[in-house]
């Protein structure tokens, strides 16, 4: 899909009961804020929305084991999270909660438009109850080995091959609580029918042509072996009451939280909107209207509720649109240097937490290096020496090299200021040429969610700036043909200017500093400006290193 006047774009939400670590950020909220970046410097209107996810098993978890309520639990991480996305430079529009009342509201108008429409079951069922607790257990609150590919695995969906289920299905299934042998007892559930879509969801799906292959090969595979009903009721007391008072059954159910996290969307849409003083109800102008396309960034973990179950309940509901595109990466995985490479995890000490890496790292390295092994198409490995290494080798040695080289050279030989160029020269003209195609080329791969070659243009131009500063030697031209130095250094300024521009999607600091040693406004930033050299005889301000050593 080609380039939009207005985006909307989301990351997953992540759920407030923990820490984020580069898994989370390399998966979603990274490839998310860049593009949005990105659409933001290429002059596009952008609302660029996410937020906690309160509800469901992993709050009230997580309040089991620390002795407190799941608002005190939902409360701290969600700041201790924001305090994360703001170190990295992961600048949302807005940054809400699923546990406020405006989501509630919103939640259950959802609900029953979908009730009316006739997507709603109401069924008895059979549920495992943990007799110990005193509890049915909802499916996260059952662990157990996957039936269909014999790995542990969660009673809502195995992480391993992706395929969500029933926790009745699982083998040898255990409470997440006491780890007692669950009983199978009898509730009432509403179930969502989205069996019935699977006409719809299919012909959507195919014509998804230009979508990344795991996420429409995944669903596809899903709609292939059929859809089940899902059940869309919890019997909890945390979460959006199910809105049917007058009928008993009713009584102590929520919404399962894989209903009403997507619909939170909207509702923080709704939210930031309202804080800009514009009645809620513009909302629909987003999403409602087939000329604002809607991306959703995820983890590959979540395909299946935001490829399948979302787009059903949004056809369910009727009157919204559907995501332009499901932008999935892979997981990350973790490996020591002489180790075998292992899933993110706090337990095993395989997880790099961002508030840690925080307390002494720059947050721009970890953003180049996250979006240089970006798994955009299979799942790829954080290596800790991996990432020094290349700190030190492209983002020092080359990309922070040649500004530095660059900027030195003027302040001692052209008074710190843009000089003037002189004769033309075949090779300054060639580079020139290259400069007014690269921002339409770079934001081409951006457009396709090419992140990582995106980013590979960028660093490429700070290697021809570097190789042609050292052909054309200007040390050597400043005393035998000074012309030409000027037309060098004209030139090697545009580059310079083109990376403080270009490099602001994936490293928002470093372009910050770059852009502030060339004097160049806010309003100078704009992604075409890339394209034209800076006028002669402006000023420049003083070079200081861009990034640090890792040692």
């Amino acid at each position: 899909m080609g380039p939009h006047d207005r985006v909307l774009i989301t990351a997953a939400l992540p759920y407030a009961n923990g820490n984020l670590h580069v898994g989370h950020i390399g998966g979603s909220y990274l490839p998310a804020d860049t593009y949005a970046r990105y659409c933001r410097s290429a002059g596009r209107e952008v609302l660029f929305i996410c937020g906690s996810d309160d509800h469901g098993v992993p709050a009230t978890l997580t309040a089991r084991t620390e002795g407190c309520t799941p608002r005190e639990v939902v409360t701290r991480y969600h700041e201790a999270q924001v305090k994360d996305f703001q170190g990295l430079g992961i600048r949302f529009d807005i940054y809400g909660s699923t546990s406020s009342p405006q989501h509630a509201a919103a939640s259950q108008e959802f609900f029953l438009r979908v009730h009316r429409n006739g997507f709603l079951e109401k069924r008895r069922t059979k549920q495992l109850y943990d007799a110990q607790a005193g509890i049915f257990l909802p499916d996260r609150y059952v662990t157990g080995t996957c039936p269909f590919c014999g790995q542990s695995a969660l009673g809502d969906q195995c992480e391993h091959c992706g395929k969500d289920q029933d926790a009745l299905e699982l083998i040898a299934p255990r409470s997440a609580i006491t780890g007692s042998v669950p009983q199978v007892r009898e509730t009432t559930h509403w179930y969502f029918r989205q069996d019935l879509l699977e006409g719809k969801l299919r012909e959507w799906l195919a014509a998804k042509e230009s979508w990344r292959a795991p996420v429409q090969n995944f669903a596809l595979g899903m709609l292939k072996q059929g859809l089940k009903s899902r059940a869309i009721t919890r019997d909890l007391s945390w979460g959006v009451p199910v809105p049917l008072p007058e009928d008993p059954d009713a009584e102590g159910k929520v919404l399962y939280v894989w209903f009403d996290a997507p619909i939170g969307y909207v509702t923080f849409t709704a939210d930031l909107l309202e804080e800009r003083g514009q009645a809620r109800e513009r909302y629909a102008d987003w999403w409602k209207n087939p000329e604002v396309p809607i991306y959703h960034f995820i983890g590959e973990d979540n395909i299946v509720f935001h490829a399948l179950m979302w787009p059903a309940m949004l056809m369910a509901e009727g009157t919204f649109q559907l995501p332009a595109n499901v932008v999935a990466n892979c997981f990350v995985n973790f490996q020591f240097p002489g180790h075998d490479e292992e899933k993110m995890s706090k337990s095993r000490g395989t997880a790099v937490w961002i508030h840690e890496y925080l307390r002494d790292g720059d947050p721009d390295p970890l953003r180049y290096y996250l979006t240089f092994i970006a798994p955009e198409a299979q799942r790829t490995a954080f290596k800790p020496d991996d990432l020094a290494r290349r700190t030190n080798d492209e983002l020092v040695g080359t990309f922070g090299n040649f500004i530095h080289r660059t900027l030195t050279f003027a302040a001692r030989y052209f008074d710190g200021k843009v000089p003037e160029p002189g004769i033309p020269v075949a090779e300054a003209e060639e580079v020139q040429t290259h400069l007014k195609a690269l921002p339409r080329l770079v934001g081409v791969e951006l457009d396709a969610f090419r992140l990582k070659s995106a980013m590979g243009m960028v660093m490429d131009l700070a290697r021809m700036g570097n190789r042609f500063f050292d052909y054309q030697a200007p040390w050597k031209q400043r005393k035998e043909d000074p012309a030409r130095c000027a037309t060098t250094l004209h030139t090697c300024l545009h580059i310079v200017k083109a990376l403080a521009i270009l490099s602001e999607p994936f490293m928002p600091f470093t372009s910050e500093k770059a852009a502030g040693f060339l004097g160049l406004s806010a309003g100078e930033r704009g992604w075409a400006a890339a394209a034209t050299p800076l006028e002669a005889g402006r000023p420049l301000g003083a070079a200081e290193p861009l990034f640090r050593k890792i040692e």
